[in-house]
């Protein structure tokens, strides 16, 4: 009987702490673990290494820095750009690190031979302003305040297809993990999602007031709740095994201060969630597919429970306004897949693709015009 109830209790345990982990939000239980200070302007993206505990951060200061996030350490600086850094990729093996900038360049950094600049793309009119690997590896799509949309082949360099619709300044483009579609933002206010078969837009989505700054596919772990918060019936099973394995939702954030979850097929605005006192910078939607965090100009972090559209979670983030956010990745062991082959991987941040043989670990890092990075951990 003793037995048992040991047995029981340690069962409990196990399932309180596994609960708890899934459920942990930065914030709860105190402050940021590191503060990572060393740029001398303002932070713009951030992008974590898919297997070592590395973290790589991109600056007004023309740089990118790379870090150990566990340690708080810094670890190199790489230079090349000749303005803004404005994005950085991790491809899924972590063998190369993309960046953009406002020099008009794409790079790719070789990580394995401490960070060397192998490739440099030259397309674009204007400065890039995101760059991300697409799901394969095989090739890079990138976005521009020249209003389009570049699909570049990584072992020729050659700028393949270009997407043309936007009217005004993409700000960033974020890639479906089946690789089919893309999503981007643009200052036209509004989001298009891309169908890269035929290279046109298969939807655009209409309704913010202002810049739209992010926007970022739902993972399938996050279907059920943003059903039950917008009233949409869920599927049969018939319904399920019919499907494409297409997105159902995105979520967008803008300048009008507003986040808005959207509907991928009619192109209709399910839910606004309001709360942020400025512009909305990052959205990220938790492993865990219940939550949505975002961050804001409002130098705040926001937890969204997804399944009633309720904030229930304000975070005192930086001293001045978080550009960037993003959620930690990690290898599996073995390289096995840690997520059911019929789902999709989480989003690790500003629609980085956690691969399937990778797993989200409970690390966010948020970066600012404060100049630092700071790093969220249990």
């Amino acid at each position: 009987m003793l037995k048992d109830e040991l047995a029981s209790i340690g069962t409990s345990t196990t399932a309180t702490k596994k609960g708890q982990e899934e459920d942990w939000i930065p914030g709860r239980g105190g402050g940021a673990r590191h503060t990572l200070t060393g740029h001398r302007s303002p932070i713009t993206a951030l992008a974590f290494h898919p297997t070592f505990s590395s973290l790589a951060s991109a600056s007004e200061d023309c740089t990118i820095k790379v870090w150990d996030y566990e340690t708080g350490e810094f670890e190199v600086t790489l230079k090349g750009h000749t303005k803004v850094v404005c994005d950085v990729d991790y491809d899924s093996k972590g063998s190369f690190l993309v960046s953009c900038s406002s020099d008009l360049t794409i790079k790719l950094w070789d990580c394995m031979n401490n960070y060397r600049c192998i490739k440099t793309l030259y397309d674009h009119d204007h400065s890039v302003s995101s760059s991300r690997f697409l799901p394969g590896d095989t090739h890079i799509v990138s976005a521009s305040r020249d209003q389009t949309i570049k699909i570049w082949e990584v072992s020729t360099s050659f700028c393949v297809k270009t997407l043309r619709g936007h009217t005004e300044w993409v700000r960033g483009v974020w890639p479906w993990m089946h690789g089919r579609l893309l999503v981007s933002a643009s200052n036209d206010q509004t989001a298009r999602i891309w169908d890269l078969t035929t290279g046109e837009t298969k939807i655009e989505l209409r309704g913010h007031e202002h810049v739209v700054e992010i926007a970022v596919f739902s993972p399938t772990i996050s279907n059920s709740a943003i059903r039950e918060m917008a009233g949409i019936p869920a599927p049969t099973i018939q319904d399920s095994k019919n499907r494409e394995p297409d997105p159902l939702f995105v979520a967008t954030g803008s300048r009008d201060k507003s986040i808005k979850i959207w509907d991928c097929n009619s192109g209709q605005n399910l839910k606004t969630l309001i709360g942020h006192d400025n512009w909305i910078r990052a959205l990220v939607f938790h492993p865990n597919g219940r939550h949505l965090l975002s961050s804001s100009d409002d130098k705040t972090i926001r937890v969204w429970e997804l399944r009633t559209g309720r904030c229930i979670k304000v975070v005192d983030g930086h001293e001045h306004f978080i550009t960037s956010m993003a959620w930690g990745r990690a290898s599996a062991g073995g390289g096995q897949p840690t997520t059911n082959p019929d789902t999709d991987p989480a989003s690790s941040g500003n629609g980085t693709v956690i691969p399937a043989n990778c797993r989200p670990v409970n690390v966010v890092a948020t970066g600012s015009v404060d100049q630092s990075v700071k790093i969220w951990a249990p």
